[in-house]
């Protein structure tokens, strides 16, 4: 028997059920973890010196941000070029050489990049290389200081596992399935014109897209035609002559969408075309949980809705699966917007728009969970390809005063250095 998996089950149950969520229950552990401290410092202390004789206090410090060195930037094909370049941005500002691995499924893009980017750039400091799986797998061999991956979470686990080899740090920005909830009290014509922007933009291929939404029955049945009435309005009576419809960047990616439609039933679009590599706008309803376009990140422009029949019942379904990229609710109603908000986790959240959190560089970018770990965009990306280097800088006299550190302790020596850093709340610079 595991003799962890019962206490395991107690704390998951907890968080989700929300006990640790609220500012007040935080400050309650915190101010119990005080006493705790306060009531049993003289144990404490006994036992630190019956354990390691000793009794070591913290130091003030501060944070000197430093090039990780040499970086690895693996890139994905649907944006081939932003997202390669705004982590690289944030790489060269932090001061780090870096390798750049764009897609070999954009080959195009690689082209320009592999041969034209390395002129505009210190060749003694910045790399673009080639190669498919292969050749990534090879080049994962070689020692990084950092690894930045943007990709799905199948191979995000295959970088992890050979950056561990070397205990390099990585950022994966990966994907997952993005949830939008739908409220009652919605204006159905307005939710449809920016759920259809945001998940049939790029032909639906883009990691933070509504992947499908949860509404009610009733809604469901106001939702579809506005959903047909939005896409007719963006690409026409026929979205396949619309200049703003991209199309699937590969066959086998083709192949595998025109697989999900086949699940539920198709309510609006569900043309293709194989030699054009062409998805209509599609809309899917009567989809079930079990369904293959339920079961993977569909990257494509195919919008399922599930109906629920609660605020309570949606956020369960959400909870249920993995964490997803980015999370979307749409309600007049504020409070059903923060109770989403605040009852899920996600990489990131959006109420009534789609991915706009994306565009602000005020705002970090990237995953929780199985979407991915770490952040970019703006500030954060330097910070990212930075190390945090604690450090501290102290004058070299005034060495009376720093004595009292120094055995053998006696009791005036001890409460000289514990009232020094009570005073100090815990940044003692005696020490």
């Amino acid at each position: 028997m595991d003799p962890f998996e019962d206490t395991l089950q107690r704390l998951r149950e907890a968080f989700r059920e929300g006990r640790t969520r609220s500012a007040e229950f935080r400050a309650a552990q915190l101010k119990g973890l005080d006493r705790f401290l306060r009531e049993h410092k003289q144990q404490l202390q006994e036992a630190l010196l019956q354990d390691l004789r000793k009794a070591t206090q913290l130091d003030s410090a501060f944070v000197r941000k430093e090039p990780f060195g040499v970086v690895l930037i693996i890139a994905p094909w649907n944006y081939p070029l932003n997202l390669i370049l705004v982590p690289l941005v944030g790489a060269i500002a932090a001061g780090n050489c870096v390798m750049l691995k764009p897609s070999e499924v954009s080959k195009n893009t690689e082209k320009i990049l592999v041969e034209m980017l390395p002129r505009y750039l210190d060749r003694s400091c910045f790399a673009v290389v080639l190669g498919g799986p292969e050749e990534t797998g090879q080049l994962l061999e070689h020692k990084f200081d950092y690894i930045f991956f943007t990709g799905s979470t199948r191979v995000g686990k295959i970088v992890m596992a050979a950056a561990a080899q070397h205990l390099t740090p990585v950022t994966l920005e990966l994907g997952g399935k993005n949830p939008c909830y739908v409220d009652d009290d919605c204006d159905p014509q307005t939710v449809a014109n920016r759920v259809a922007l945001f998940r049939y933009f790029n032909a639906g291929q883009t990691c933070v897209a509504p992947d499908y939404v949860l509404c009610s029955p009733a809604m469901q049945e106001r939702l579809v035609p506005a959903l047909q009435a939005a896409i007719t309005r963006f690409y026409g009576e026929d979205p396949r002559a619309s200049p703003d419809l991209g199309r699937i960047i590969s066959d086998k990616h083709f192949q595998r969408l025109r697989g999900l439609l086949g699940c539920g039933r198709v309510a609006v679009g569900g043309q293709s075309e194989e030699s054009d590599r062409y998805i209509a706008p599609t809309v899917l309803v009567d989809v079930q949980e079990t369904e293959p376009v339920m079961q993977e990140e569909i990257f494509g422009p195919i919008l399922p809705i599930v109906t629920v029949s609660s605020l309570d019942e949606a956020v369960d379904f959400i909870n249920r699966r993995e964490k997803p990229l980015a999370l979307y609710a749409f309600s007049r109603r504020s409070q059903v917007v923060k109770q989403v908000l605040a009852r899920t986790s996600s990489g990131g959240f959006c109420g009534n728009d789609g991915f706009m959190h994306l565009i602000l560089a005020s705002l970090p970018f990237g995953g929780v969970g199985a979407s991915g770990m770490g952040s970019y965009h703006g500030k954060f990306s330097f910070d990212t390809f930075s190390h945090h280097r604690a450090c501290l800088l102290r004058r070299p006299g005034l060495e009376k005063m720093y004595s009292v550190r120094y055995p053998p302790y006696s009791p005036r020596s001890l409460r000289v250095l514990l009232l020094a850093m009570e005073t100090r709340g815990c940044s003692c610079t005696l020490l």
